[in-house]
């Protein structure tokens, strides 16, 4: 995904854009909310591309990939002998991202302790490393994102509602990619010059049917997702494998359901009944949804021998959230998975 935005938009967007261009060029906080893959960490990197602290570093910490101790160290940084290890004084991320844009990526996995302590941070401006009581003056711009839902974190209790107010000045959100279909023709070909580019290969465009099979599919991973088919096939050369691959081993959506697939006048009508009987078009991809990661899950948990942390690398997402995932899903090594609902559940 091109880092300055150039595809062709859909209209979310191009709302998503337009709020980019009013608020970047500020110090407000920023949320970006919206699923794993969207491309939340191109939006952060556009809104400090775009602001006077361009020229500055952009700082990213991902605060679901460390341990609360280390966590609170990467980001406020430790004096020496603060803790066990600690040779040295170190200076943290806030400190590394001075005058700049800190990123905190997965904000929804920032245990409560160090909520606390971020909080007091954005409010007065200083940090204080671990084993220190000395506050650090420092001028950052602080970036939040995360794949969940913030306010069903602060109603059971995980996530701090003074905290969430504080990040959200303003809040953006991303719109997967299965909203956005009219953007994966640019997006893919985009995609498929960069990697041939980058590989020495040649930039061999897609056929108008393998084009066709990324329209019709649903992008559970969304634009990372994406990413990886295009670089595969820039690598692999093989566009049939691709298409079967969207098609039969990835449950693809029905074509005419793709934005922009056909025409307008070449889809019939549907039967009166339809929306009465599946919902709508909304409630049919969410279900979809539920349906493909229940059955990606367990298939990678089955593969794995249900190793939790093991499964949670593979599939790109931290250990708590696919505990809170299978959780949601019903999935649990000790009973038998419940079934899945049908579409009109």
């Amino acid at each position: 995904m091109s880092s300055q935005m150039s595809w062709t938009l859909s209209r979310a967007m191009q709302r998503v854009v337009a709020m980019v261009a009013r608020v970047a060029d500020c110090d407000a906080t920023v949320l970006i909310t919206g699923e794993s893959g969207v491309g939340k960490e191109v939006i952060a990197r556009e809104l400090h591309r775009r602001s006077s602290r361009h020229d500055r570093r952009f700082v990213k910490v991902n605060c679901a990939a460390l341990p609360s101790e280390l966590l609170e160290s990467e980001m406020f940084g430790h004096e020496r002998g603060a803790f066990t290890g600690a040779e040295s004084a170190t200076a943290g991320k806030f400190e590394a991202a001075n005058h700049g844009t800190l990123m905190l990526d997965e904000i929804g996995e920032m245990p409560a302790t160090l909520q606390a302590k971020l909080l007091h941070v954005l409010e007065d401006g200083h940090v204080s490393r671990v084993g220190s009581n000395e506050p650090i003056a420092l001028d950052v711009r602080v970036i939040a994102a995360t794949n969940q839902s913030v306010p069903e974190m602060i109603a059971s209790g995980r996530f701090r509602e003074d905290l969430y107010y504080r990040l959200q000045v303003i809040e953006i959100d991303v719109p997967p990619l299965r909203d956005r279909r009219e953007e994966i023709p640019t997006l893919a070909n985009d995609m498929l010059r960069g990697f041939a580019a980058r590989e020495g290969r040649d930039a061999v465009p897609m056929s108008a049917s393998a084009m066709e099979a990324l329209l019709a599919y649903h992008w559970p991973g969304n634009v990372r997702e994406l990413e990886n088919v295009m670089q595969r096939y820039v690598l692999l050369g093989d566009e049939e494998m691709i298409v079967d691959e969207l098609t039969r081993g990835r449950s693809a959506v029905p074509a005419a359901a793709a934005a922009g697939a056909a025409p307008a006048a070449a889809v019939s009508p549907p039967p009166g009944g339809l929306l009465q009987e599946f919902g709508t078009l909304p409630d049919l991809a969410r279900r979809a949804t539920i349906r493909v990661e229940r059955e990606m899950i367990a298939r990678v948990l089955a593969v794995v021998r249900w190793n939790r942390r093991r499964a949670a690398r593979m599939l790109g997402v931290s250990y708590k959230t696919l505990l809170n995932k299978m959780k949601a899903l019903g999935l649990d090594a000790d009973a038998p998975a419940p079934a899945v609902p049908d579409l009109q559940g």
